[in-house]
């Protein structure tokens, strides 16, 4: 390696801009991040070898170890901290000059990065896609994620604006601003005794196989907080990650769930599974728009913020209109049932 004092210009280290490039930092903050190898090749869409290979190549300018993967878990030596922390600010200045010049080309120009929580997929993309049709020179980024991975998102300043289900941590230093309806209801196929029923009591509820989102998911706790109000206890059979999953395993007669009702958002009312009319639900909840307070937004993310906003109005009638067709469809069982009787 050069002497020291020859690896400087001008207070520049050529040493380091000569042989590292943005992408071998962009890896090793994400190997940092998430801890993984694997997680970091699945976030920037790369092989885990091409991973492999530009962290060796960073470690050699470097010349000395960056990370400690003698132990269970994978974690930053000394210097890797100091990496690491170096090349949050890098990434952190660049963010800052990319909205500046956002805010110098208008709205012609420009990029969006926009985080949301699991559920929110079910109607992000339409606001993303009618702002994109009225700004089409703005290149957007979405990032889906569960709650514990949105939190490593916020606390890493990695976006612009966040879509969450519920307000989120008062440490995580947030602006928040409700703005559409998330109602919880209750999901079952068509063919589960239960669906021809009105007004189910919790306790009735209580007796079914409840096919539950993962520890940690606001859904979760939401439904467990519930029934443990009324003293009762929940009849968890399967815990899985993932709404679609759910949907799926409650179609196939395995249980019923507890879903945000946006979840039947592109089958509707007329789908394979469907709404039970229970007591105490739906639960009410809001969807919340995001930012950091300290977070100077570029004139886009500002434009976007009250963009969607003013979508809340559109999602509160889907939302309404899709209620009030299941509604009709238990009235016409309870009618036909009154008929057979």
């Amino acid at each position: 390696m050069p002497e020291s004092d020859g690896r400087f210009k001008a207070g520049m280290p050529e040493y380091l801009i000569r042989h590292t490039t943005f992408r071998q930092m962009q890896i090793f903050e994400s190997i940092v991040r998430l801890r993984s190898f694997t997680r970091a090749a699945e976030e920037l869409f790369l092989s885990q070898p091409t991973v492999s290979t530009q962290l060796k190549k960073l470690t050699n300018v470097m010349d000395i170890p960056l990370l400690d993967q003698s132990g269970k878990q994978l974690k930053p030596t000394k210097a890797g901290e100091e990496l690491y922390r170096a090349i949050r600010q890098i990434f952190d200045s660049l963010s800052d000059l990319d909205s500046r010049i956002a805010g110098l080309k208008g709205m012609h120009q420009g990029r969006l990065h926009l985080a949301v929580i699991t559920t929110a997929k079910y109607f992000a993309p339409e606001i993303l896609g009618d702002f994109s049709r009225q700004y089409p020179g703005i290149d957007i980024s979405l990032k889906v994620c569960n709650r514990e991975r949105m939190f490593e998102r916020i606390a890493n300043n990695e976006d612009d604006i966040y879509i969450l289900g519920r307000p989120p941590k008062k440490e995580l230093n947030l602006q928040t601003y409700p703005f559409a309806p998330n109602p919880l209801v209750v999901l079952a196929a068509r063919t589960h005794p239960l669906y021809s029923e009105s007004n189910i009591s919790l306790e009735r509820l209580a007796q079914e196989p409840l096919i539950s989102r993962e520890a940690g998911s606001g859904i979760r706790d939401t439904t467990m907080r519930l029934f443990h109000e009324h003293g009762l206890e929940v009849n968890v059979r399967m815990e899985l990650g993932s709404n679609e999953a759910i949907k799926h395993t409650v179609l196939a007669g395995l249980g019923v769930a507890v879903l945000s009702l946006h979840t039947l958002s592109l089958e509707g009312a007329n789908g394979p599974v469907g709404m039970l009319d229970v007591v105490g639900f739906p639960i009410e909840r809001k969807w919340y728009l995001a930012h950091a307070k300290d977070k100077e937004l570029s004139l886009i993310a500002k434009e976007f913020l009250e963009f969607a906003k003013e979508s809340g109005p559109v999602i509160s009638e889907k939302m309404k209109k899709m209620r009030d067709e299941f509604a009709e469809q238990h009235r016409n069982m309870r009618k036909a049932g009154n008929k057979n009787g």
